[in-house]
């Protein structure tokens, strides 16, 4: 099992913040144009994954000598980043962390939601960095224990259909094994009280937006039990 794969897309600067969480065991992956994000962060992707439609020729070079280029016909069912996710799964690690962001609302919506795959479930623990802030992701039945900054703020969204059994607790709005419906507001701008949040559901895929103070990385989430 390979411990943690890093996939970067979208069509902006990877934050500063950002890159000081990635570890150095990491296996980076680029999503199309990605590459280029990805190599002005400092990191070495080792494979190439898309169309391969908005790489520059300076990545695609560097690409060709360094990595393993997967490329799809730009006509496809499937985004860029829904195929990376597919192949990061099948390389069975213990963590996916998807970065990237854009200004296209399209786009950003279909890469969050890509996080809910059914190819994704047999993996502990997946999250993202999105435009600098950071989401977990939990498919049920399983939780996840978040150490947070007390007084920080969190959203809960179900973005993949309804949530059922939802619970949360070292929060100001505690949850107990409620139905979240898709897109409802009724778990957004919660606010840690302790610094270990504890977040449990039995069905349905539920996304943990963390919003972070300016310059500060969230820490990563702790998945506490298994899924099945």
């Amino acid at each position: 099992m390979n411990e943690r794969i890093v996939i970067v897309t979208g069509s902006v600067p990877v934050p500063s913040h950002v890159v000081s969480t990635v570890p150095d065991t990491a296996i980076v992956l680029a999503v199309d144009g990605g590459l280029d994000h990805a190599l002005a962060a400092g990191f070495e992707p080792s494979g190439l994954i898309g169309d391969l439609d908005s790489v520059t020729p300076e990545g695609l070079a560097w690409a060709e000598e360094h990595a393993t280029i997967s490329r799809h016909p730009a006509d496809k069912d499937q985004t860029d980043t829904e195929l990376a996710l597919e192949f990061a799964a099948a390389m069975n690690p213990a963590a996916i962390t998807l970065i990237g962001g854009g200004d296209r609302l399209d786009h950003t919506i279909a890469a969050l939601g890509a996080l809910g795959a059914i190819e994704l479930t047999g993996v502990p623990s997946v999250d993202a960095w999105w435009d600098g802030q950071h989401v977990d992701v939990v498919h049920g039945p399983g939780s996840s224990t978040l150490r947070l900054r007390t007084g920080s703020t969190l959203s809960l969204l179900a973005l993949q259909g309804p949530c059922e059994k939802v619970s949360i607790s070292g929060v100001r709005w505690e949850l107990d094994h409620v139905t979240l419906d898709p897109t409802v507001g009724r778990g957004v701008s919660n606010e840690t009280v302790e610094p270990d949040v504890h977040v449990a559901l039995t069905k349905g895929v539920l996304t943990i937006f963390d919003v972070p103070e300016t310059g500060d990385a969230s820490p990563a989430a702790e998945i506490d039990e298994g899924r099945s």
